[in-house]
């Protein structure tokens, strides 16, 4: 009789004990994606202010050092209509790419913006599109290293910026990169 109790409850248990594992299962699964996107909309996306070996100072960038501007795009929440300090003003190609981070996940497309000098191993050329290279830069989580296809080239100013987010938040430091287009003088 005693024999029969516990089968009977073992019955009724296994399959609860299943059920609560694959719920368990679900509900971290949404707490990593929960926590991932979170990372990315809380990244700090300041920089040390470095730039690469060989780019070249604007000589007569429209925006000067230190001179103020607001960002019109965004790259990242709360970028667009940002007051922006110039931190940085340089003359090189600067492309557009599609890349798949080295720390997995999906393949980001269209990427803005990585600049010529950025590129591992840079040539005296700029690449085209359709090119095959190497991003060496970490604007973003698993860029460094990342095999990359370039979409769009163009030789121009790019800008290294300061702002404080329009969503609120630690100000961003040496923001790498916007270009004069994406950029519109203080009224």
């Amino acid at each position: 009789m005693m024999k029969h109790r516990i089968k009977s409850f073992l019955f009724i248990l296994t399959p609860l004990f299943l059920i609560l594992g694959a719920c368990s299962n679900i509900e971290n699964k949404h707490d990593g994606e929960m926590a991932e996107e979170m990372e990315h909309g809380e990244m700090n996306h300041s920089s040390s202010g470095d730039v690469p070996d060989g780019l070249k100072e604007a000589s007569t960038p429209k925006y000067e050092l230190g001179s103020k501007a607001i960002i019109k795009v965004d790259h990242m929440e709360g970028m667009k209509d940002a007051k922006a300090t110039i931190s940085g003003a340089y003359e090189t190609v600067v492309y557009t790419v599609t890349y798949t981070p080295t720390t997995g996940g999906e393949k980001v497309e269209d990427h803005k913006w990585v600049i010529h000098e950025e590129l591992k191993d840079f040539s005296d050329q700029p690449y085209q599109p359709g090119e095959a290279v190497v991003i060496n830069a970490d604007h973003m989580k698993g860029m460094n290293g990342a095999a990359a296809t370039i979409d769009s080239a163009e030789d121009m100013t790019v800008y290294m910026v300061d702002y404080m987010p329009t969503t609120g938040g630690d100000e961003v430091k040496n923001h790498k990169w916007v270009t004069e287009s994406e950029l519109e003088p203080v009224e």
